[in-house]
């Protein structure tokens, strides 16, 4: 398989392998072998209304579900490609960031148009039923400059109820970039709406503290409730204790001016959660950032912010204590910006496991009684089900002992949060027994390599020696986070597992290290006594080093907190020496979507597909080829009345990842029948 090794806070890179890998490949090929068998003649398609896809996760609360059912288990399988748009951004190659780059926007519908985003912020408007493209807008972001990540997951959407028909921007789509800008574009030309902050930005460096060129911009879309924007940011990470400020604004959509401001760092005494950032850290520590996608409750008038690790993500000795509101979910008034709740999910993170995918509004079945709820994935393989008004846990949890730091001059918090239901969702221990491999060989060199390490189980502080942490920092679950069947009553996730190792380095090493290991991920967490070496845990044959499956597809029953089912998510079809399908699961990044007809689609994984698959069994219906890699989050959507569902997904790949490259967005449905 192909060789794969942690660089970033949030992903894995692969690099290919060397071909004299491909025997062992052939002998496991020859065990794990199927045929596909070929369909009849499709049924017409049904009719219906239009339905559209008008936010990221299609409604605020980030349900990802769509009421469309005309594709159905019996019929998925008729699927075929019906357009591929390419953006163009593929020739971007010379780009410095282009290492860095990848496809991971999903898409919306809105009034008729398709509306996304690429990698380096282009914004472009399609035809939804043709993909042909009707706009494109260029933010100019510097071709030099490097990125610690060059991504950008989606646009946001707003119709001004004050506005005229017809006048210039009364329908906008909002962007927020990588160089730290908020956009205002009108939705009908693309062109920047002159009357939003200057020229149609907001500059979103203002009173961000350490803000670096590279290491702070915006990555996820931001919220949208009544006539504010709601904007989160991406930090670069583990660069320096005193990093840039994680304030999470707002701005009034139609000027832009700033409404409101919070910081998930609490610089006033006063506020409840300083006492526990101790000695006053909160003054010169940065981060806690919300990189991953904000949710809303409009009814409520509620904004849910996750928040990421404080600075640096390895080592905590600058900032003691739980460090609260970071690494959590909290609740803010949308209107104000006051903190109405906050559900801490790690106490003094020392992994990087930040609250990384949107919090997921969905309605719990009690006794009877629906709750309205928070559903968060996370890194660690947990899943958290939180009253949405209170944010206290739906199911009982438990703050139970975890192993303590032996590194000098660090605190490791002596309890971390479990909930009791859902159970782990991913394993959370791997001792040298646990080791895998495809020979005898590498199986031995893993034991050797993990006994070796620190390998307590999850929450095993970080140390010089090196630390097993696993789940690794890529999840469990990342940015893709859940979708929620209303009618079922399930959560439905991909997960990841993977280990990785992190090695903390003395200062006065550093420099000599990092010179002797180029190319890996080693950063130098400035202000602290330590730099970091992160990597992903690999049999020498480049080949994880804990059992498949890498990475399942699963659902969780909300009403009892069981998983419902699962089952491996990907093949190893596009990472072995030669294309060989083994259906042991693969890393991914993107999450699934479900729809009204029983289906579950989702791309994710490190084999270039989009699948489906039925949302009460787990079994797989249905796949589509893909020119790249889907490192994203589909969409679906049908543009007008009478017409076809569509099932759309961007394919460019992921740098960090190692997937195939490209820049299509690829649409499916089913064959046009001849009478429509």
């Amino acid at each position: 398989m192909s060789a794969i090794r942690a660089i970033s806070p949030r992903h894995v890179r692969v690099t290919r392998g060397p071909g004299g890998r491909a025997a062992a490949w052939l002998l496991l090929a020859a065990l794990l072998s199927g045929c596909g068998e070929r369909a009849a003649a499709p049924p017409p398609p049904a009719a219906g209304p239009a339905a559209d896809w008008p936010a990221y996760g299609r409604d605020p609360g980030g349900s990802r579900f769509s009421p469309l059912a005309d594709l159905t288990p019996k019929n998925v399988q008729y699927l075929e490609p019906a357009w591929t748009y390419h953006t163009g951004e593929v020739v971007a190659e010379q780009r410095k960031a282009w290492k860095n780059a990848t496809f991971e926007t999903t898409p919306i519908l809105v009034d008729g148009t398709l509306y996304l985003c690429t990698g380096f912020d282009l914004v472009v408007a399609l035809d939804p039923e043709s993909g042909a493209e009707r706009w494109r807008f260029d933010p100019g972001l510097d071709p030099r400059a490097g990125r610690a990540d060059a991504a950008c997951r989606g646009v946001s959407s707003w119709r001004d109820p004050k506005a005229l028909a017809g006048a210039t921007c009364r329908s906008r789509i909002f962007l927020g970039t990588l160089d730290a800008r908020l956009l205002a574009l009108d939705a009908a030309s693309g062109r920047p709406c002159a009357d939003f902050g200057t020229g149609g930005a907001v500059d979103l460096t203002a009173g961000a503290g350490n803000a670096r060129p590279g290491l702070y911009g915006v990555t996820s879309p931001p919220v949208v409730v009544d006539d504010l924007v709601v904007v989160g940011t991406a930090v670069g990470d583990n660069q320096r204790a005193d990093d840039a400020s994680g304030v999470v604004r707002a701005y009034d959509a139609r000027t832009g001016q700033r409404r409101w401001a919070w910081d998930p760092i609490p610089h006033d005494p006063a506020d409840p959660a300083s006492a526990t950032w101790q000695n006053a850290s909160a003054a010169h520590t940065g981060a806690a950032n919300a990189w991953a996608p904000l949710s809303a409750d409009p009814e409520r008038g509620l904004v849910f912010v996750p928040t990421g690790s404080a600075a640096p993500d390895f080592y905590g000795g600058e900032r003691k204590g739980a460090d609260r509101y970071a690494d959590s979910v909290v609740a803010l008034r949308a209107a104000t910006g006051e903190r109405v709740w906050d559900f801490q999910v790690v106490h003094h993170d020392l992994w990087d496991y930040d609250v990384p995918a949107q919090p997921t509004l969905v309605t719990l079945r009690r006794d009877g009684t629906e709750i309205a709820a928070v559903a968060q994935a996370t890194k660690m393989g947990h899943l958290f089900v939180l009253d949405r008004a209170t944010g206290a846990p739906l199911f009982p949890v438990e703050e139970r002992p975890v192993p303590a730091s032996d590194v000098p001059g660090e605190e490791a918090a002596p309890t971390q949060p479990f909930p009791t239901a859902p159970p782990p969702l991913v394993p959370q221990r791997l001792a040298p027994d646990d080791a895998w491999g495809l020979t005898p060989w590498d199986k031995a060199k893993c034991r050797e390599r993990i006994a070796s390490l620190r390998s307590e189980g999850i929450f095993t502080p970080p140390s010089l020696r090196g630390t097993v942490i696993f789940p690794g920092n890529a999840g469990g679950t990342d940015w893709g986070g859940v979708a929620f069947d209303p009618a079922h009553g399930l959560v439905v996730l991909n997960t990841t597992r993977v280990a990785h190792v992190v090695t903390l380095i003395p200062r006065a090493d550093f420099d000599a290290f990092r010179s002797a290991h180029p190319g890996q991920d080693v950063s130098p967490m400035l202000g602290t006594p330590f730099g970091m070496l992160r990597e992903v845990l690999l049999s020498p044959l480049g080949i994880p080093c804990n059992a498949p499956p890498w990475g399942p597809l699963l659902t969780v029953d909300l009403a009892t907190g069981r998983v419902r089912w699962e089952v491996p998510l990907g093949t190893t079809r596009d990472i072995a020496p030669l294309p060989i399908a083994l259906p042991w699961g693969t890393p991914g990044m993107g999450g699934p979507i479900v729809t009204a007809g029983g289906l579950v689609f989702v791309a994710a994984a490190m084999d270039d597909y989009l699948r489906a698959f039925d949302v009460e069994t787990g079994r797989e219906l249905w796949k589509g080829r893909l020119p790249a890699g889907g490192q994203a989050t589909p969409m679906t959507y049908r543009a007008r009345d009478g017409g076809r569902q569509f099932v759309v997904v961007a394919a460019g790949g992921h740098g960090r990842l190692g997937t195939r490259r490209g820049d299509a967005v690829m649409a499916f449905a089913l064959p046009a029948h001849p009478t429509r």
